[in-house]
């Protein structure tokens, strides 16, 4: 469970991988509904196939204007976020203004509105489930740095594309890293694989030095290599063909890509396209924030945090931590401590990291941890006690 000697690698993928331009819609349907009705009930999934896109899902609104303004936008906002992505026509990928956008918009069941609702006198959670969150002291962030390397390189591949840098560079585009880990700390990166989509017309060998300076470089210096350090850009070769149009995409197949690349275990539920009300979603960043409070005090270099939720209720159902070397008795204080500090209700998280805004549309690409960004406040540990 926790890592300790050996290469161990892990993935990112680009905004505009197919998975996570859904990944992306749907948040931004999210946004939309949490924009009109803070309490709104949303389960929004999307599904990219060549050039036509699918929005369908369930929805709970107090006002039935608000439910019917998102659903007659959510055209607009789907074709919004593809054009935002980078894609401008059919042959690049997706077309956002000639692709077809199919809606289907239900409404949320009434036994699951009645239970999330708090019948029992508190809001209980959406779903059952068990939620997983971790931190490490191997990088500033307190995450896992094959993971922070992945994510930091398909980053600065969307910063090239953007500023013009490499203008043949397309949205969509995969990298791995792969590091050395010694007595369980991270000592060098021995592998990275880098694939981005490109316009025709650029030979491989050009864009191979384009895109180890540009873009492999600036994130793997030679300081933090092994002596038998390699890379793969572009391996398969030529990759015109990218988006939608060159594979099917859908909300929640990277889930891996959005925690924390393999390094600890995901409960199974994807985040994007789901309201707080979801504890796949509100459970696993306070399980995050609960791990990474525990290493940012000092009580552990690493920590695993599990929550686990019946549908309906408001207490969690079960409530682990784990620490890599302090004893079973340690990690119950540590869990004693964190439980009567916090509250682990739906309420009590939704409240304390201040989730019913409109803020998830930015958690749909490069990860959901590891960003410290003034809306993720599951990203701010609580250092003091």
């Amino acid at each position: 469970m926790f890592i300790r000697d050996g290469v161990f690698t892990s993935e990112s993928v680009s905004e505009g991988h197919p998975d996570k331009l859904a990944d992306r819609i749907s948040d931004a349907i999210v946004d939309a509904f949490l924009a009109r009705d803070s309490a709104a009930r949303v389960a929004c999934e999307t599904l990219l196939a060549d050039q036509h896109v699918v929005v369908a899902g369930e929805f709970r609104t107090a006002r039935e204007e608000d439910f019917a303004a998102v659903r007659a936008n959510a055209v607009d906002i789907a074709c919004d976020v593809i054009r935002r992505t980078g894609y401008t026509d059919a042959e690049s990928g997706i077309d956002p203004d000639r692709c077809s956008v199919e809606v289907r918009f239900n409404r949320q069941a009434g036994e699951i509105s009645a239970a999330v609702a708090g019948a029992k006198g508190a809001q209980g959670a959406g779903d059952q489930g068990l939620m997983f969150g971790y931190a490490c002291d191997e990088t500033g962030v307190l995450m896992p740095a094959p993971i922070v390397y992945a994510h930091r390189l398909m980053q600065r591949q969307a910063e090239v594309r953007r500023s013009g840098a490499l203008p043949w560079l397309r949205p969509d585009a995969k990298s791995q890293v792969s590091c050395r880990y010694e007595d369980g700390r991270p000592v060098a990166v021995e592998a990275v694989v880098l694939s981005t989509q490109h316009d025709p017309g650029i030979g491989l060998e050009e864009l191979q030095v384009l895109v180890r300076s540009h873009i492999v470089d600036p994130v793997i210096p030679a300081n933090v290599r092994g002596a038998g350090y390699r890379d793969y850009i572009n391996p398969s070769g030529s990759f015109v063909t990218g988006g939608p149009k060159g594979d099917t995409g859908l909300t929640g197949r990277k889930i891996i890509v959005d925690t924390y690349g393999g390094a600890a275990p995901h409960g199974g539920g994807a985040f994007s396209g789901k309201d707080p009300s979801k504890v796949d979603r509100s459970a696993a960043y306070m399980a995050r924030f609960l791990a990474k409070t525990v290493v940012a005090r000092g009580w552990a270099g690493k920590c695993l945090v599990q929550l686990a939720y019946a549908i309906g209720e408001a207490e969690p159902v079960s409530f682990l931590v784990m620490t890599p070397a302090a004893g079973r008795s340690r990690d119950a204080e540590i869990a004693a401590a964190l439980g009567a500090e916090f509250d682990l209700t739906p309420a009590g998280i939704i409240a304390r990291l201040q989730l019913l805004r409109p803020i998830y549309f930015d958690t749909a690409a490069y990860g959901h941890f590891g960003r410290e960004m003034p809306d993720f406040l599951w990203e701010h540990a609580a250092t003091n006690h």
